[in-house]
């Protein structure tokens, strides 16, 4: 059974409030330090300049709920998880983070410059002991149905590195229309959070908690039509924070499937960065260079609206989020059945979806106005009066008599 804390609905509920009322600042300071992104190619959805730093009010919502959260369990021990080696290298990791964030969003980095940066904080999080310590493949023989492979030092060093950064530069490349970054990932921040109720993790729960509420607290803002854009402060900070939350929480467990979880909870983001990767492999392409290839790209291509893609994409990933809930609490084979459902009314609302805007045929027929099909007024008048007339004792509407009474027969 799940529960709920009473902790975790007030830091959910201060995280929003700070932020909400955070972004209208945040917004200014981006005018105001030039902070502010100009559409300057076919990539950009927005057609004006756009104020960055919404990831401040993320920040500080999640920061201070964070405090909050802790220091009202018990001060003294919420200081001295604060002076614990491990802690003390995300919190210095997650400052790299945003410092690069707020300087890339007032002027541009390259790349490669940021991708440096990245390790570096990345390294400082792993060196700390926020690492992934073993990977147990499922269906073999072993203990819990799965076969577990304690890594190396060196080996858990460098995946713990690469899943952080791809995952924080993940987070970061689907951040291309309004809402969308900041919506997948309090998806991900939920489902995280239900993750760690049901296996009792506390801490990571509300973490999770508070971060889902600063990015709840953010979106009415951000959502199309955007008033702000979460920026790379906004975007790289989610993304290295749920990355470091999906290995304490999931990754760093020795239970069966535990990889599969934190796929599945970034499932969106982590996808369509790879295809994105093998794509400008393919395109002999700079893999940092920009496209139109993002799944949001297409969805817009294809014809649907910004909301509507936005809103597609929330499902596909809030559906990945409930598999990873069904995953932990009830075990594989529910997982597979709910799977299949989804998979089954996917596919065939995919099909079907991109008409919902057209005028389908009527019994095989395509569908016409009257005036497509030749009918004439009086002819559409008959036919309604013969609707009408129906009811006893009252004249067709489109009849002689009525047209005489009212002086206008034809």
């Amino acid at each position: 059974m799940i529960t709920i804390e009473y902790e975790h609905l007030v830091a959910f509920s201060v995280a929003l409030i700070i932020a909400f009322f955070s972004t209208p600042i945040a917004r200014r300071i981006a005018f105001r330090t030039g902070a502010v992104n100009v559409p300057r190619d076919n990539r950009r959805m927005h057609k004006k300049p756009m104020p960055l730093f919404g990831g401040l009010a993320i920040i500080a919502g999640f920061v201070i709920a964070m405090v909050y959260g802790f220091a009202s369990r018990d001060l003294s021990e919420f200081l001295f998880f604060l002076s614990r080696p491990k802690s003390l290298g995300i919190i210095f990791g997650a400052l790299i983070i945003v410092v690069l964030g707020i300087v890339d969003d007032i002027r541009p980095l390259k790349a490669g410059v940021k991708f440096v940066v990245q390790l570096l904080a990345a390294s400082v999080v792993v060196a700390t002991g926020t690492s992934i310590i073993s990977i147990t493949m499922p269906f073999t023989s072993g203990a819990d149905n799965g076969m577990t492979y304690i890594l190396g030092e060196t080996i858990a060093f460098l995946i713990s590195i690469f899943w952080i950064v791809g995952v924080t530069n993940a987070i970061n490349l689907i951040d291309g229309l309004d809402g969308l970054a900041a919506g997948v990932s309090g998806i991900a921040s939920a489902s995280l959070f239900i993750v760690a109720v049901i296996r009792g993790q506390d801490d990571i729960a509300l973490a999770a908690v508070s971060l889902a509420g600063a990015i709840f607290g953010f979106l009415p803002y951000n959502f199309n039509p955007a008033k702000i854009f979460m920026g790379d402060t906004g975007a790289t900070f989610l993304g290295f924070i749920l990355a470091v939350l999906s290995i304490e929480g999931t990754l760093k467990s020795v239970t069966t499937l535990a990889l599969a979880i934190s796929i599945l909870v970034l499932g969106l983001p982590i996808f369509d960065t790879l295809f994105a990767i093998l794509r400008r492999i393919a395109n002999g392409r700079p893999i940092g260079e920009g496209d139109r290839g993002h799944i949001h790209h297409r969805l817009i291509d294809m014809g649907f609206s910004h909301k509507m893609s936005v809103v597609i994409l929330y499902v596909i990933s809030g559906a990945l989020g409930l598999l990873s809930i069904v995953l932990v609490d009830k075990g594989l084979l529910p997982s597979i059945i709910l799977l299949i459902l989804i998979v089954m009314f996917m596919v065939g609302g995919a099909r079907n979806i991109s008409e919902m805007n057209k005028d389908l045929p009527i019994n095989g027929h395509p569908a016409k106005t009257g005036k497509e099909k030749g009918v004439d007024e009086a002819s559409l008048e008959a036919a309604s009066g013969l609707q009408h007339s129906e009811e006893p004792g009252k004249p067709a509407e489109g009849s002689d008599t009525t047209d005489k009474d009212k002086g206008t027969g034809s």
